[in-house]
């Protein structure tokens, strides 16, 4: 994917809402493409956590192990959505899930080392996509705000992990 082509790719994903045509083509042009076969897993629940991912094409779904060890899918992400928002954040951390390639996929993987790159060079555009990743996971824990205080009560519904 040439790099209009993976600039217009993030143009589709909620993080990159507001971006202008160069903010788009200053993080494209930190970023890769990757094709992802069917099966195929673009990371495992406990290894580090070292790049964003945004769908561009097929699906992925999140797994995560249950106290017994067997996989429990949380969902699908499609075309447009991100998965690994926290390696930007905090680039020492360890992944919470696993994402594995539903179908034939493609996806954008801005590392974590690139972004600490390119915070150097263009800051402006990294602090806007940092605050776009805090503002999602702010809504995600709104839209969870019961699980959030089971778990500070050190109480999680039995669905909960």
């Amino acid at each position: 994917m040439a790099l209009q082509g993976t600039a217009a790719a993030l143009s589709r994903c909620e993080l990159f809402k507001g971006f202008s045509e160069t903010g788009l083509g200053i993080v494209a042009g930190a970023a890769t493409e990757r094709a992802v076969a069917p099966g195929v897993p673009i990371f495992v629940e406990g290894m580090a956590s070292d790049a964003l991912f945004v769908v561009t094409a097929g699906r992925l779904k999140i797994l995560v192990k249950d106290e017994g060890g067997a996989d429990v899918e949380l969902g699908q992400l499609g075309p447009g959505e991100a998965v690994g928002q926290l390696a930007l954040l905090q680039p020492s951390g360890t992944r919470l899930a696993t994402a594995v390639a539903v179908e034939a996929s493609t996806v954008v993987e801005l590392r974590s080392r690139d972004f600490l790159k390119l915070q150097a060079q263009k800051p402006q555009a990294c602090v806007k996509l940092m605050m776009a990743i805090a503002a999602q996971l702010g809504r995600a824990l709104e839209q969870n705000r019961d699980v959030v205080r089971a778990a500070a009560r050190g109480k999680l519904p039995a669905t909960g992990r």
